[in-house]
This record gives C-alpha cells, sequence and structure tokens, in this order.
C-alpha cells in the first residue's frame, strides 16, 4: 500500500499485513539479513495496528526491539518447527515490548493470525507477556527478574540432560533493579554458557533518558567485571546483529551478554527517541497513538514495508484494513490521579520538608507539577524501589517528610521489607501507589495490583487508605501529611470513573470509620474506590427497583483499621452485609470486615458475604474484566440479592 491508497483509508480505519504476506517473504529462500529487514518492517506495521486497534500499548519499546527479536526468531532458535517445548528459549525480561513478541510469532504462524485483534482483550494476547500464550517461556513482574529465571531454566536443563540456548532480552532502564546484579555473579561462576542476554540499549527508560536518572557508565566494563562474556552490536543493523552473535558461538565457558545499542520508536520519526527536545519527556513508552498520529506513523511503516518487499523482488505488498474500535469516555469522571497531582503541590507549598521520590513513573503518578516547582525537593529513583524506600527511610531519619511514589503492584512488594524496616523505626514516610487494583484491565496481571493490601495491612504503623472520589483525595491526604503521626500507603485507581454520588461537606476523617453513600435497611455493602462503589450504588439503584430490597451503600476508606462501635452503628438492624474488594478476596478489606463483625457477637448473626477477585487477574477491556470477576452492576446484584435472601440464616460467613 502505498501514500495514495493509505490516504483512502477512512479516519478510523487501521492497516495490517496479512500473515500470508510474511510467509511469502519467509518462503522465498532470499539471503538471511535481507528477509529479517523485510521482516521487521512488515511487523512494525501489525504492532501499529494492534495497539491502535487495543487503544493502549507500549510502541516505544516495541519498535526498538522488534528487529533482534526478527533475527532472532529467524535465525537463532532451533527447534521452533517442533513446537515451545521443544526448541530454544526466547524471553523479554522487560515485557513491555510484547506487542512486537506478538507480532513476529503471528509472522511466523506461530500464533493465530485473528490475534492481532485481541491485543488486551479477553483469553487474547495480554499487555504483558503470559505463559498461557505459546511461544511465551516466562512471566513478566517487576523488571530485573529475567537472568535469575534464565539461570534456574539452564540448571534444571543440564539436570535433565536437555540440551537448550537461552536468549533473554532486558531493557536497559531494568539495569537499575538490584536483582539484575545480583543474578550475574553465579552464572558466571557455574559457566552458564547456555545463556546469552540482549540488552535492548535505547538509552530511554519510561519517560526520560537512562543517563539523566542513573547513568550506567561503562556497561560493558561493569559486566566483564561479573564474570560475563560480553559484545556489543547495532540492534538495527542485520549485520552487525549476526556478525555479533556468530562470534559468541566460539564462547562456551561463561555465559554472554550483547548490548544491542538501539533507538526507542525506531520506525516512525516523531516517535523516535532523539526527536525529543531538551527537557522534554518521552510520550510513546506507553498508551496509543491519536488518530492523527497513527495516520501519520502508519504511512512511514508503510512505505517503508512496501519499499522493502518490493526491493526483494516480491511484487505489491497486500494490506487489510479494520476498524478502529471506538474510545468512549464519560464525560463527567472522577480523576484521582489529577486530584493527587494538584494536593500533592498543595501540602508541598505548606511544607518545605516534603520530598517526593519517584520509582521512574512521573507522568503515571502525576509528579510532573512538582518536579517544576521544586526539583530541588524531587528525587528520580529509577528501576530501583528498594531503593527508594531505604533512601525515603533515611530522609525520615533525618527530620524531612518523604513521599515515595510508584505504581501499587510494584510498590508494595518489591520493598516490602524495607517498608517494614522503616515502619519499625518509628518514623514517617507516605507511601502512594497509582493503577491500584484490578482496573485497567489491559496491562494484564503483572500491573493489576489486586495483593497489595494483603502484603501490607500487617505492617505496623501504617495506616492504608484509598479515596473514591477528588475530593477525598485531597481530605485524606492532608488528614496523612498533617494529621496523622504514623506512615501511610495511599492507593490510587488510575482509571477516571463516573460516581453518581458527591463527598460530604465537612465530613470529620477518623482512620476507620467511613461514611454512606447511599441510605438504605435491609442490606449493608461496605466498599471503597470509585468504580467499585459506583458499580455498587448501580446495583443497589437496580434491586430495590426490581426487588424492593433497600441496600445501604458504604465507603471505608481505611483498608487496614476499622472502628468496631462505628461498625455496630453502621450495621444497625441489618443482618445482612456484603463486602467488595479492589483485591483479591483472601487479605483485603473483606477478611477485616467480617472479623470484626464475627467479634461484635450481634444477635441475630449477621451473614457476611466477601466478593473480590478470586483467581489471576485477567486481561482485557475494563468491562470484560469487571464481568469476568463477578464486579460488574448485573452480577453485584444478583450477589445483592442473595445476600439479602440469606438474612436471617444463621451462617455468619459467606463466601461467594
Amino acid at each position: 500500500m502505498g501514500e495514495q491508497q493509505l490516504d483512502q483509508v477512512a479516519s478510523d480505519e487501521v492497516v495490517r499485513i496479512p500473515a500470508a504476506e510474511f510467509r511469502r517473504l519467509v518462503d522465498a529462500g532470499l539471503p538471511a539479513r535481507a528477509t529479517a529487514q523485510a521482516f521487521a518492517a512488515l511487523a512494525r506495521v501489525n504492532v501499529l495496528y494492534m495497539i491502535a486497534r487495543a487503544w493502549s500499548g507500549h510502541i516505544g519499546t516495541s519498535f526498538s526491539s522488534i528487529d533482534l527479536m526478527t533475527w532472532i526468531f529467524l535465525n537463532e532458535l532451533r527447534g521452533l518447527d517442533r513446537g515451545p517445548a521443544a526448541c530454544d528459549i526466547f524471553f523479554s525480561s522487560k515485557g513491555h515490548d510484547a506487542p512486537a513478541l506478538y507480532a513476529v510469532l503471528i509472522g511466523l504462524g506461530l500464533l493465530p493470525e485473528d490475534k492481532l485483534d485481541h491485543l488486551r482483550r479477553l483469553h487474547g494476547l495480554p499487555g504483558h507477556p503470559h505463559v498461557e500464550t505459546p511461544y511465551v517461556q516466562a512471566n513478566t513482574g517487576s523488571l530485573g527478574m529475567g537472568i535469575s529465571k534464565a539461570k534456574g531454566m539452564a540448571l534444571a536443563n543440564r539436570l535433565t540432560g536437555t540440551e537448550r540456548r537461552i536468549f533473554v532480552l532486558a531493557g536497559d532502564g531494568e539495569l537499575q533493579e538490584g536483582q539484575f546484579w545480583e543474578s550475574l555473579p553465579s552464572a558466571a561462576h557455574r559457566h552458564l554458557s547456555e545463556i546469552t542476554v540482549i540488552v535492548d540499549h535505547n538509552r530511554i527508560q519510561s519517560d526520560t533518558w537512562v543517563a539523566q536518572v542513573n547513568d550506567l557508565g561503562d556497561l560493558e566494563a561493569k559486566l566483564r567485571a561479573f564474570g560475563w562474556h560480553t559484545a556489543r552490536c547495532n540492534g538495527h543493523d542485520f549485520e552487525s546483529i549476526e556478525t555479533t552473535l556468530r562470534a559468541l558461538d566460539r564462547v562456551n565457558d561463561r555465559p554472554k551478554v550483547v548490548i544491542a545499542d538501539t533507538v526507542k520508536g525506531r520506525g516512525v520519526s516523531f516517535m523516535e527517541g532523539p526527536a525529543m527536545k531538551p527537557g522534554e519527556l518521552y510520550a510513546y513508552h506507553s498508551g496509543a497513538p491519536t488518530e492523527d498520529e497513527y495516520a501519520r506513523a502508519a504511512r512511514e511503516v508503510l512505505e517503508r514495508a512496501s519499499e522493502e518487499f518490493a526491493a526483494l523482488g516480491l511484487g505489491t505488498l497486500i494490506t487489510k484494513t479494520a476498524r478502529r474500535p471506538e474510545r468512549r469516555e464519560p464525560r463527567a469522571t472522577e480523576n484521582l490521579l489529577a486530584a493527587y497531582r494538584d494536593a500533592l503541590v498543595r501540602q508541598a507549598d505548606r511544607h518545605p520538608g516534603l520530598v517526593v521520590l519517584d520509582a521512574d513513573l512521573v507522568k503515571d503518578c502525576g509528579l510532573v507539577p512538582f518536579a517544576e516547582k521544586y526539583p530541588e525537593r524531587f528525587v528520580e529513583c529509577g528501576i530501583a524501589e528498594q531503593d527508594m524506600v531505604s533512601m525515603a527511610c533515611g530522609m525520615a531519619r533525618r527530620g524531612v517528610l518523604p513521599v515515595a511514589h510508584s505504581f501499587a503492584c510494584f510498590l508494595a512488594a518489591r520493598p516490602n521489607e524495607q517498608i517494614y524496616n522503616q515502619c519499625s523505626e518509628g518514623s514517617k514516610v507516605l507511601y502512594v501507589g497509582s493503577l491500584a487494583g484490578l482496573l485497567p484491565g489491559g496491562p494484564g496481571h503483572s500491573h493489576q495490583s489486586v495483593r497489595d493490601i494483603a502484603a501490607l495491612a500487617s505492617v505496623p504503623y501504617l495506616l492504608i487508605a484509598e479515596p473514591a472520589l477528588e475530593a477525598e483525595v485531597h481530605a485524606l491526604f492532608d488528614y496523612l501529611v498533617n494529621v496523622a503521626e504514623e506512615s501511610a500507603y495511599l492507593r490510587l485507581v488510575s482509571v477516571k470513573w463516573p460516581v453518581p454520588f458527591q463527598y460530604p461537606k465537612d465530613l470529620a476523617i477518623h482512620p476507620g470509620r467511613g461514611w454512606a453513600v447511599r441510605e438504605g435497611g435491609d442490606l449493608v455493602v461496605f466498599g471503597y474506590g470509585p468504580w467499585l462503589l459506583s458499580n455498587a450504588w448501580q446495583a443497589a439503584e437496580e434491586i430495590e427497583g426490581t426487588a424492593g430490597v433497600t441496600v445501604r451503600v458504604v465507603n471505608l476508606p481505611w483498608l487496614n483499621r476499622i472502628d468496631r462501635d462505628w461498625l455496630r452503628q453502621v450495621i444497625g438492624r441489618s443482618r445482612a452485609v456484603v463486602t467488595l474488594d479492589n483485591h483479591y478476596v483472601h487479605g483485603g478489606q473483606g477478611d477485616m470486615i467480617a472479623g470484626a463483625v464475627a467479634e461484635l457477637g450481634l444477635e441475630p448473626a449477621v451473614a457476611v458475604t466477601r466478593i473480590g477477585v478470586t483467581e489471576l487477574p485477567e486481561c482485557g477491556t475494563n468491562d470484560e474484566v469487571l464481568a469476568y470477576h463477578g464486579l460488574d452492576v448485573p452480577s453485584l446484584a444478583r450477589v445483592f440479592r442473595l445476600a439479602a435472601e440469606r438474612r436471617g440464616r444463621p451462617a455468619a460467613s459467606q463466601l461467594a
């Protein structure tokens, strides 16, 4: 498809390359380098297509790594035709580049072609790699795990007499994680020469240059010092890639690492890292292009793909189009991240000792205004959550108020021991975890934070709270900064959500107490956060209108504190309680409430139904994920009806 044809595509259409064109290329028997160059050009078209249709994904890192993945799958992995259990092993430790991996696998016929339309959809291709997908050899979680997993695979293979080469792709920002460096010495000590690590050295972590966060310095010398054989190549030049990897074939006494110099966003001029202006944040790490950006980017990658195809004597490149799903966002939504952004600056204006620490998520955590206004009080720690929390611990011991940030899935788990240690010292640090809970569903379970309450609830001297409204963000953060004497973890839902109730004026904040967002007497429902309470409110409206059951919906923003006198008063004469968790049922707020209800010893007994996530979170659109896990409005309405019917029964607790 040339420029004239692309101009004929409707604004809501996106373009892909059919798998048959990849097969035509691979079967042509052309030189390996020429085939790989054209294959990667075609795959870029499909990466852009998948991310545009999904309205989310990671373009920059997919484009920087796709040439490397193409060469490895076309020319390095032995036994692909025998299936994923019998071939050499490849996996990405960073995982953001999943669309690139999927495009290559689909191009080779190793995944069904229709999966191109199911990126970040229920039972489709998850936003980050998952081993349920054929040829995905390892899940991605917190960064830095890759070499450790590869060592385990290598040792298991040796034990069973299985000969497999193992290729691991890592990001250069990922090298800030301590586990990366911890994993190096024993691989060399055990002479694990079957492991080859390739560093996608595009020089940009999520938002900014690696060198501006933590300069890697002489990376080759550092890696050699750990006993690894090191090499370097141009990660977009197939001659350089091939020459470098062939030279590694002769190294059989130690593990190997290749530093592949790449460009983030390679292939689309305005998405490439070097196009960033000084002081500008990189715009294409995550998310999806607008209609205009897609048209501009598609024109560039399609022209390149068509030229590569024609130059090999394969004629006109066949393309297909599909409609891009409409992106609908309610007009009136609660944007908790924006509210926190403003609340943070407001408190910083009042407290010159308030210092902000970030783990490479300055945009996603709403920290840009603070960093611009108070650069001397902003510390970018990079992808190193354990280091960040212990730095905050030291700061707190010297009299300042540190506020540490990351995604909830990483902040609660990766530095859990460090948080416990900090709280044991009796100092005060505030932790703010964004992207909390089940939504958004697109990134997949590695980013769906549904175990952080359980991970932190038992830490002494640590309050945990989750607001449901913008006004509640301001109120809770004000309380945590100015009133609370202990440390706190503020859990923030990042998705915008329409909420049918308002924050009460002049509401006094008391840890362990909440407030009713909707009145009723037959059933009492406890929840927290914007979408959970909103869905509960709508479900309550539905069953009141159809079944005549009145439901009181209560917002309890405190996730590890409960005032039993308040709880007794809120339950009143009702003998049916439902708890809702944006979290696993086990270890969530519902466990705390159910235990407190039991300790009240109310007669007749109260039947408690706990609702939340009961299995590994599914990846998909928000609507798909909520329906799958039974947390959408129809599912909650059914649970409320059943719970109301249980009133007066002797069972003190039910798990629905």
